[in-house]
């Protein structure tokens, strides 16, 4: 039995395919778990979706910001956008709201105690520590598995608050929560949260890193897996490995071996779906 993690799919459904040859997936055998953003901008969103669906408990996949967005198109009042025009398959397929019922329902944090291995779509904040972060996660499955969902799903966009506090209340606590599972890439020293930024390490103001980089987080010591962050590519260190390698972009669609140690990474290269800049 292997256990692999796959970056960012968005909508690359042809090289998933391709990928899950090469390190000779066996649905029965092996297990697949997906850092998040299945869909979105690739081609074969609606495909992508039908299959990880398909694979039941072989796959643990956590929601990325593009899967929580395809929600709030469908469920929560958001508005279709240019950039979106991948999804209307997904939105007008007859099979629709059973993958969205299946979407909806996976978590925005995955820990495997006995692989010792967290996975998320972005990123912590320095100050969760696995507790902490497994606390706030079970807070935003709560509300997209209650009657407060369609709610949820229009209040989540947005960057602020900027700072954790454990006082935080409400849609303010949850848009946090939401934005540093799924969006986050650089903080500052006291956990201020830098959502404007998105390009490759060097690039941001001088006062921010990229969140795994503060040596005094509270989730040092834990093994991460992300993805979200196609600029910073494949990254494996810090106690963190780096899955989305580009895909969208005509880099890689990549997999981590997580049941060895070391991890062993393979990549499937990518004929670009759109062109860098785009998103």
């Amino acid at each position: 039995m292997a256990t692999w993690a796959v970056g960012d799919v968005q909508g690359c459904g042809a090289e998933l395919d391709r990928l899950l040859e090469v390190i000779d997936f066996t649905p029965a055998r092996d297990r697949l778990w997906f850092v998040g953003d299945l869909v979105n901008r690739g081609p074969r969103s609606l495909e992508v979706l039908r299959t990880v669906e398909r694979l039941g408990d072989a796959a643990v996949v956590v929601l990325g910001n593009h899967d929580l967005h395809l929600l709030a198109l469908a469920r929560g009042g958001a508005r279709l956008r240019p950039a979106d025009h991948e999804l209307r398959p997904v939105l007008e397929a007859p099979d629709r709201e059973r993958l969205l019922d299946w979407l909806q329902a996976r978590a925005v944090l995955h820990h495997d105690a006995a692989l010792g291995r967290t996975m998320v779509h972005a990123g912590l904040p320095p100050q969760w520590d696995l507790e902490t972060a497994q606390s706030c996660a079970a807070e935003v499955s709560k509300v997209l598995r209650g009657k407060e969902y369609e709610a949820f799903l229009g209040e989540m966009y947005g960057n602020h608050p900027t700072h954790w506090s454990e006082s935080l209340k409400g849609w303010d606590r949850l848009r946090f929560i939401t934005n540093c599972l799924t969006r986050l890439r650089y903080c500052d020293v006291n956990g201020h949260l830098g959502l404007e930024h998105k390009g490759p390490p060097g690039s941001q103001p001088k006062h921010l890193r990229p969140w795994f980089e503060w040596p005094d987080r509270k989730s040092r010591g834990m093994r991460i897996l992300f993805g979200h962050w196609s600029t910073l590519g494949a990254y494996d260190a810090d106690g963190v490995h780096a899955l989305d390698t580009g895909c969208l972009w005509g880099g890689s669609l990549t997999a981590l071996r997580i049941d060895t140690d070391p991890p062993q990474r393979i990549e499937q290269d990518c004929a670009a779906a759109l062109p860098p800049g785009t998103d």
